[in-house]
């Protein structure tokens, strides 16, 4: 394909709705969308050369076992390294895993599907990639962590988890800084479940997901009659969520006159729909992601001081993982042991092999980009236990992506192994210059690993430790460890 024409994306399905959503969204990525109504019609297409730009396919619904099966042996035989996706309801993880095991890429849930094809059409681009880099972790989880629970015992982040944590429990607004796929709405979550307004809405918004034309309809809401196509009164997110937390992630990305009417708000505590005539209260807790240093762009003139300065009360930098790589061994386990937890899914362990694998990559789509390899590894693996050999595309791109983060050259590179950085799964022994840490850092590792683990039942943590119930909450208070889960 040349590498000026525009890639394809070939929607199956004929619901027009879906059609609109999907196209908009692929044409932010670069993408233009054609659409066959079905499977047959699919494959016609894709047999004919003047549809050479086809890049990837979609399936708007997983047509069953049987058939779908058929469909992507149709496919895979015409295109034999096409990526194909497949949307998926929230309920329907069992059928989206079955898809996976017939041949598909990876699925999209229905619900976010227009910022999570953005990153499907991302990893297309990039073939080496080999997919499967959609989902984020809490789209698998399905109740919010504790603190305490979000794996890492890298210094710098239980220092970002500690100020996440305080700033938890006020009502200042937070920012949350870090890479794509570095955990920013899960820490957004656990704010939001470690504060107060717990029991109020949490609502997510990407803002680089919704067009620009539509972001204040969407936050501020509108009144019917507003514009053109404002048949009813449409009440926004931010008057959904009054009283709870409101997550804006890629927050740079808001217009500048959006960027000044967030500030009014954080100023006044008021919005007013489109169209409004009369302001309204709203009790709103903001906290902000960014991929970007905000303070730069303000300096620069590219982001609104006065917002920058009412987000940054409390600010949260969350550390790379090629920066906390003693960290993989144990978010490696900690993620396998939930995404077991899924339906259709079966619990497998890694070898210490495969975890040498993952310890020389360099992950750039940080945890995000974990979770999901090791998702598309437990989907397709052959037995309990999965070896280096489940990670091809990893090995692939570490030997030939001549990215400094990438360790050495391909399996030959030196690497510390697991065990040698591990005491027990998610307990680092070692700082980074190669001599211990102190007793009482690692003490306070395996109590936080724990409590994760055993998800918070503090009998069976105090069981399983060793030690009674008393002593367990006196230690909790003398590591400073109780600070984070009240």
């Amino acid at each position: 394909m040349a590498a000026d024409r525009p890639r394809c994306l070939l929607l199956i399905g004929d619901d027009a709705a879906q059609k609109r959503v999907v196209t908009a969204t692929a044409a932010r990525a670069g993408w233009w969308v054609f659409g066959a109504p079905n499977g047959d019609a699919a494959m016609a297409m894709l047999a004919d050369e003047d549809n050479s730009d086809v890049g990837a396919v979609l399936l708007e619904r997983w047509p069953g076992e049987a058939a779908g099966a058929a469909l992507l042996h149709g496919i895979r035989a015409i295109r034999p390294g096409l990526p194909i996706f497949i949307l998926a309801d929230e309920g329907e993880a069992g059928l989206a895993i079955d898809a996976m095991r017939a041949g598909a890429t990876d699925y999209l849930l229905r619900s976010r599907v227009a910022d999570r094809l953005l990153s499907a059409l991302h990893a297309a681009a990039d073939r080496r990639k080999g997919g499967g880099e959609l989902r984020f972790l809490s789209e698998k989880l399905s109740q919010p962590l504790e603190f305490e629970q979000i794996v890492g015992s890298s210094p710098e982040f239980r220092a970002a988890m500690a100020v996440a944590a305080k700033g938890a429990r006020n009502r200042a607004a937070i920012l949350i800084e870090g890479e794509r796929g570095s955990g920013k709405e899960l820490v957004a979550r656990a704010i939001h479940h470690a504060s107060p307004r717990k029991k109020k809405p949490f609502i997510a918004v990407d803002c680089a997901a919704i067009p620009h034309n539509h972001i204040e309809s969407a936050l501020f809401g509108h009144e019917q009659g507003a514009f053109a196509g404002a048949f009813t009164r449409h009440a926004g997110f931010f008057e959904a969520g009054d009283g709870g937390t409101i997550f804006l992630e890629n927050i740079a990305d808001l217009a500048p006159d959006m960027q000044e009417r967030l500030a009014r708000l954080m100023d006044s505590g008021e919005i007013e729909r489109i169209g409004g005539t009369e302001p309204m209260s709203v009790d709103i807790r903001i906290v902000a992601g960014t991929t970007r240093k905000l303070a730069n762009d303000a300096e620069a003139g590219l982001f609104n001081a006065e917002l920058l300065t009412a987000l940054s009360h409390v600010t949260v930098y969350l550390p790379p993982l090629r920066e906390r790589r003693g960290d993989i061994p144990s978010l490696a386990r900690h993620l396998l042991f939930h995404i077991g937890e899924q339906p259709g899914m079966r619990p497998v362990t890694i070898s210490d092999d495969a975890l040498g694998v993952l310890m020389r990559f360099g992950w750039p789509g940080n945890v995000r980009q974990l979770h999901n390899v090791l998702f598309r590894a437990a989907v397709l693996a052959k037995s309990e236990v999965l070896t280096a050999a489940d990670f091809p595309h990893i090995q692939l791109e570490s030997a030939y992506s001549r990215r400094a983060a990438d360790i050495g050259s391909g399996m030959a590179a030196p690497v510390p192994a697991p065990s040698a950085l591990t005491g027990a799964p998610g307990v680092t022994l070692f700082t980074p210059d190669g001599h211990l840490r102190p007793l009482e850092d690692i003490e306070a590792d395996v109590i936080r690993l724990a409590i994760g683990h055993y998800r918070g039942r503090m009998t069976e943590v105090a069981r399983r430790l060793g030690i009674g119930r008393s002593t367990l909450y006196r230690k909790l208070s003398e590591l400073g460890i109780m600070d984070a889960t009240q």
